[in-house]
């Protein structure tokens, strides 16, 4: 299949480029680093040159995101309008099947900007598309994750801050399995209209920090609790110095996200990789080594 892919630098779609070369599939990656701005994409005109007419490219993977703004990134622009104007160039350009990989909580319940900008685009792509799959992952953690990464760095502090008690609910899903649901997506008989792709385990943020320690050789350590009061402040005088610190990603993270893991594992055919300290250093390539 020649496959059309958003978001190819980062973290999924780094590892989809590997796996999908891998099973023989053509790749044309979309993002920055392969010269092209999203945020400047926002009508099907422009996406119809990277779509080459009728009948050139068979599939459609978007996995651009952020999960939090910069001045030049944002969330309207890259989650809402480019996609929804690439969503329209695939309709007429009759690609027969487009993925949209979109987030645990964009759904009734949405309340962030983050959010309600996936779910936007997400119910355009099921109004315009036949064939269109929206993909809503959890927490994905593994080796070469951005926030994976930084949730590492700030579980091996000697005291691991946690928000009020470390209470909030995790399904954390390890790449491989997002990797090999997009893949049956694109190759299976039919996907999916909508899909929830979680761990087969429910955690605490609390539990989830101590095994974040546990994969980096380190002991478990004592939570200090942050009040959500201060959190919040602390949060208002991050945000300029990175764009995790966000408000919004306080509030969701607070928000909990759990969903039914059963309906992720039947279309698999398959249980998903229930979450271990090793696995943080692991990459989709894994799925080669799977059973």
């Amino acid at each position: 299949m020649k496959i059309l892919l958003t978001g190819a630098s980062g973290f999924v779609g780094r590892n989809l480029t590997r796996v999908l070369g891998a099973h023989g599939h053509d790749v044309r990656p979309v993002s920055r680093r392969h010269g092209f701005d999203m945020s400047r994409m926002l009508a099907p005109a422009d996406w119809l040159s990277c779509l080459d007419g009728i009948g050139s490219i068979d599939a459609v993977v978007n996995a651009a995101g952020i999960i939090g703004e910069t001045r030049s990134q944002r969330f309207d622009l890259l989650h809402t309008r480019a996609p929804v104007a690439l969503f329209e160039a695939c309709r007429q350009a009759g690609v027969r099947r487009v993925v949209q990989i979109s987030a645990l909580g964009a759904d009734d319940t949405a309340f962030s900007r983050y959010h309600l900008s996936k779910r936007e685009a997400d119910q355009a792509l099921l109004q315009l598309h036949a064939q269109g799959c929206v993909l809503r992952p959890a927490l994905i953690y593994g080796r070469g994750g951005t926030s994976a990464a930084l949730l590492l760095r700030v579980a091996a502090l000697p005291l691991v801050p946690a928000l009020e008690a470390g209470a909030q609910a995790l399904q954390p899903v390890h790449i491989s399995d997002v990797v090999a649901t997009v893949l049956r997506a694109l190759t299976g008989p039919a996907p999916p209209r909508e899909l929830d792709i979680v761990g087969p385990q429910t955690v605490s943020l609390a539990d989830w920090m101590q095994t974040l320690r546990a994969a980096q050789g380190l002991p478990k350590a004592r939570l200090l609790r942050v009040p959500y009061a201060l959190a919040w402040a602390g949060s208002w005088l991050l945000r300029p110095l990175h764009p995790l610190a966000a408000p919004d990603n306080l509030r969701m993270l607070r928000q909990g996200y759990r969903a039914d893991g059963r309906a992720i594992e039947q279309f698999l055919g398959r249980p998903l990789l229930p979450p271990q300290p090793h696995l943080q250093f692991e990459d989709a390539s894994i799925l080669g080594r799977r059973p």
